[in-house]
């Protein structure tokens, strides 16, 4: 059997699949994945490629157009496919899809016509309670990663203080077990077996993680070794209160008292 030509991240947010990415971009063989398709717009795709997507009037083209540079960046140098795809995305490039390969059997046969054969990873964290008071503070402070040299990687809005909330805790861990509950059902109903990788294994033996993901690629594990993590973690004193705090008030006798 042939080596697979491409790869998606299926996970959610504050999974540690940006510390995922720029490792297997790292090994410069593994492609460039990142969130191609986070918005639910074309347009917003063709925006961020430059696409001179004024210039192309027909719809179908213009996915196709997309489609073919995002498989291209998302390439890289390598031969080999990348690409992190959120749950909440998932839904309008699956519908996108659709509209381009209406008679093929079923969403994995889709990924497969655009990107060739495709490995899937199921990127989880176990401990959900940490992973929604990652979000909320991300959310609240603005800053969402920080490279390893302390620098600010990516800000999504201006710096605010960190307050706890348990509400907006409690909604982001329904939200995120919704989540990875609909990326099970999907991988059954598309009989998938996806390589199955925790946030807490990456985070403590990164080059063992991404060495599985090359073996299982077909590719050489070699570059995996030594790799040193480009992200730094963004959990700090704050975040440890906030968690211990949570599952004190309210996860005794809850539905979420195992997670």
């Amino acid at each position: 059997m042939s080596q697979y030509k491409a790869y998606i991240i299926c996970t959610t947010p504050r999974s540690g699949s940006t510390l995922l990415c720029k490792l297997l971009s790292a090994t410069a063989v593994a492609g460039k994945p990142e969130s191609y398709f986070h918005l639910p717009s074309v347009a917003s795709w063709t925006e961020r490629l430059n696409l001179p997507h004024h210039q192309i009037e027909d719809d179908e083209d213009l996915l196709r157009a997309a489609l073919t540079a995002i498989h291209k960046l998302g390439t890289g140098s390598t031969n080999t496919f990348g690409l992190r795809l959120m749950r909440m995305s998932f839904g309008f490039l699956m519908q996108k899809l659709d509209s381009l390969y209406p008679g093929l059997p079923g969403d994995r046969a889709r990924f497969e016509a655009v990107f060739g054969r495709t490995l899937f990873i199921h990127l989880t964290r176990g401990d959900k309670v940490a992973q929604a008071v990652s979000r909320t503070k991300a959310e609240q402070t603005g800053l969402w990663h920080m490279a390893a040299d302390g620098s600010e990687l990516e800000r999504l809005a201006p710096p605010q203080p960190p307050r706890y909330d348990p509400d907006q805790i409690t909604h982001h861990i329904k939200e995120l077990i919704e989540y990875d509950a609909a990326w099970t059902e999907w991988f059954d109903q598309e009989d998938i077996d996806p390589v199955r990788i925790k946030y807490e294994e990456l985070s403590a033996f990164p080059s063992a993680a991404v060495a599985g993901i090359l073996d299982r690629l077909g590719l050489d594990r070699a570059p995996a070794k030594g790799l040193v993590p480009e992200v730094a973690k963004l959990a700090d004193e704050t975040s440890r209160v906030w968690v211990e705090r949570y599952k004190a008030e309210k996860l005794a006798g809850s539905c979420f008292d195992r997670i």
